[in-house]
């Protein structure tokens, strides 16, 4: 499978409940008692994967005897960290912390600028310190920290350090040119990057796959319709089609160019195109392209102007801001581009505004900077309450004042967080959910078009939790829509319904593999969890038809996959999370068998570890160390299956109380989320503060509390 103090009218009841329908809320939608057992008919779990208890019970091998966990430690930890945190919420309520991706992304703002003829000197220099840290030993630069050499970084990376003024002869550039050549060079980039070197004159045009502007006028019908690909894929194509279209060429003011890094010279190399999915539907593709690139003389030069038009017209209702076209790096600097193609001149409010977006992403720190890929304020707040909450479900009595504050630091992302919910713009995702009114949340700051299901979710559980008279009509909304935006399979999506068309994997242009948002474990398990929290009974359709999905997907070993967090762990997190809300029996032999296999996963120091490599199917298990985001993760997981006790979990604990830590901030070099799995990888510098806090609070509630039972949706 792949896969300050409130006033009395604002306090915040953070005590958990003994039953997840909400006291304010009567159990909605309940359909007939055998709804369950029909629609989960073909998603049971098989008898051999349940464990015995004793095999579930069984620690890792040459572990040592679970440790005792001291309270007074354990308290002092949670005040400490949790009082870090709040320190770090912004005046008006929220959180946001960087979010890191590759190399590619800090490249592509130096080839942006050089291709406008914008040089930024002074700032690019400081960028060119951080990819110059970046470089692996293999001499290359991977997708994320510690990992493999990959082409397309290494070829971007090296091309924009040249640009910067770093010389073919140094050291460094050498052991880059060197590896990049021994790999089949620079024609073995994946096609994105082929596109930008197109651009810059380093290959010839018919080194890309075909992407005339005319296909924004395919009707739906047409096997590829832009309605069928993610809000990602949707929001870079659009103005990449016109950049292709017209033949765009940077500027290029210093003339460089990076011949040096092809075996055979670009205009001579006649092997570009490689089938993305070695499916024969691939090989058809690959034939329609070529047949498309020698009818291209012939495409009508009105048709161009028409689809042009339809282009900039999308990409004008969509320009967000400062926020950003889709508020996304890649959709920015195409935009960007398309307007200095055009001629827009500098001084246009269409062009200062999409430069803006972009250097908004720019991240300065001491002697280097780099950029990131989007914003994550929704994302962070959401997770960060939630944490703040756990905290203060045992905190009254142990520190009354405290609490007060932090009551306080969550009405206030309450309320930063309900005036950014969407409620007037409807999005993309109507063009097959025309009926559904909006209601969801984005992940960046503004991104009106393009809200998040997982952020929604997420929001909906805390606006729920906190129990502020103020949240209730948002959080109808929230379900409303997020009942909406439902698939046929039962599974959700992050952005769209049923963007499950396959067959687009096998063009040209989606060697990434990301050219879809089908429903996913994680956003699923998100979205059960939500409902549940709001009194949404296990018979209520939808989530049934959600639990069968998420029983459908479990993997053979009993774990799920993790599409949005790296990995394995962070996917049975969220299936586990999900069924405890449900009321899960907690013996059934799909828990028992997630439980087992997360036994099996604890490493010897206590924590668990995953590399972004177990996206590889021949690395699936790969380990390079514990981090306190995915042992946070785990010990989540086990407590929503009822393991609170076990000497699995206190092991976890006590790695998360042992491990280094900066206030509220623990120690963690290694990317823990994925935006393409084996393409794009993300490091949440949030995670390592909101995970290991919320973990260790809840600990603390199951243990001290009058249940051992999770209350909540997550």
């Amino acid at each position: 499978m792949n896969h300050a103090l409130p006033n009395t009218n604002n306090i915040i009841d953070f005590e958990p409940r003994a039953s997840l329908v909400s006291p304010r809320r009567s159990a909605r939608g309940s359909s007939s008692a055998g709804a369950l057992t029909s629609v989960m008919t073909d998603g049971s779990c098989p008898a051999d994967m349940s464990p015995g208890r004793d095999e579930a019970r069984m620690p890792p091998q040459g572990a040592a005897e679970a440790p005792r966990v001291d309270g007074d430690d354990l308290d002092d930890t949670i005040a400490e960290a949790s009082s870090w945190l709040h320190k770090n919420q912004n005046g008006d309520g929220h959180w946001v912390f960087e979010l890191e991706a590759d190399a590619t992304i800090p490249s592509e703002y130096i080839l942006l600028n050089h291709f406008l003829d914008q040089v930024n000197d002074p700032l690019e220099r400081r960028i060119a310190v951080y990819l110059r840290r970046g470089q692996g030993p293999h001499g290359g630069w991977p997708l994320f920290h510690d990992g493999d050499f990959d082409m397309s970084a290494s070829v971007k990376a090296y091309f924009a350090l040249k640009l910067v003024g770093d010389h073919p002869d140094e050291p460094h550039m050498k052991r880059a040119r060197e590896a990049i050549l021994a790999r089949g060079g620079a024609a073995r980039s994946n096609v994105f990057t082929r596109y930008t070197l197109a651009m810059f004159g380093q290959v010839p045009w018919r080194a890309c796959p075909v992407a005339r502007v005319e296909a924004m006028l395919l009707p739906r019908w047409f096997p590829f319709h832009l309605d069928k690909v993610s809000y990602w894929a949707r929001t870079v194509m659009v103005p990449l089609f016109v950049l292709y279209s017209r033949r765009a060429r940077a500027e290029n003011p210093r003339g460089v160019d990076i011949r040096e890094l092809f075996v055979t010279p670009p205009e001579k190399e006649r092997r570009y195109h490689r089938n993305p999915t070695g499916h024969w539907i691939g090989r058809t593709f690959l034939w329609v392209d070529a047949v498309a690139r020698m009818l291209e003389p012939l495409f009508p030069t009105a048709v161009e102007r028409k689809a042009t038009e339809k282009a900039l017209n999308f990409v004008r209702e969509r320009l967000n801001g400062v926020d950003g076209l889709g508020a996304i790096f890649p959709a920015m600097a195409n935009a960007l581009m398309v307007f200095h193609i055009l001629g827009y001149a500098k001084t246009h409010p269409q062009v200062q505004i999409a430069r803006k977006a972009v250097d908004g992403l720019v991240i300065e720190k001491g002697d280097h900077a780099y950029v990131q890929p989007c914003l994550s304020p929704v994302w962070d707040t959401g997770l960060a309450s939630l944490a703040m909450a756990e905290v203060d479900a045992q905190a009254h009595g142990l520190d009354d004042r405290g609490a007060a504050v932090r009551e306080s630091a969550m009405s206030n992302a309450c309320a930063w967080l309900r005036d950014r919910q969407v409620l007037d713009t409807v999005g993309d995702y109507a063009a097959w959910r025309p009926n559904v009114r909006p209601g969801g949340w984005a992940f960046q700051y503004n991104n009106d078009h393009y809200p998040d299901v997982d952020d929604t979710a997420v929001i909906g559980m805390l606006l729920d939790r906190a129990r502020l008279p103020a949240n209730k009509e948002a959080i109808d909304r929230a379900a409303e829509w997020i009942l909406g935006l439902q698939s046929e399979n039962g599974g959700w999506g992050a952005f769209d319904a049923d963007n499950e068309y396959y067959i687009l994997n096998n063009i040209p242009f989606a060697d990434h593999g990301a050219l879809l948002d089908p429903p996913t474990v994680d956003v699923s398990a998100r979205c059960i969890g939500f409902l549940a929290q709001l009194g949404y009974d296990r018979d209520h359709l939808a989530v049934a038809r959600g639990l069968a999905y998420l029983k459908r997907n479990q993997e053979p070993d009993g774990s799920w996959f993790g599409r949005w967090g790296t990995n394995y762990i962070y996917g049975t997190w969220s299936a586990l999370a999900a069924f405890n809300a449900v009321d899960e029996d907690l013996q059934a032999p799909h828990i028992r068998a997630a439980v087992a296999w997360l036994h099996r996963r604890q490493q010897a120091d206590g924590g668990w570890g995953e590399g972004c490599e177990s996206y590889w199917t021949d690395k699936r298990d790969f380990v390079k160390a514990s981090t306190p985001t995915q042992t946070a993760w785990a010990v989540l997981a086990l407590m929503a299956a009822g393991e609170v006790d076990s000497p699995e979990v206190k092991r976890g604990i006590a790695y998360l109380m042992k491990a280094p830590r900066d206030g509220g901030m623990w120690d963690e070099k290694l990317y823990n989320a994925v935006g393409f799995p084996r393409v794009f990888y993300l490091k949440y510098h949030g995670y390592p503060a909101f995970f290991p806090l919320w973990a260790l609070a809840r600990y603390r509630n199951l243990t001290r509390g009058n249940s051992q039972r999770v209350s909540w949706g997550l």
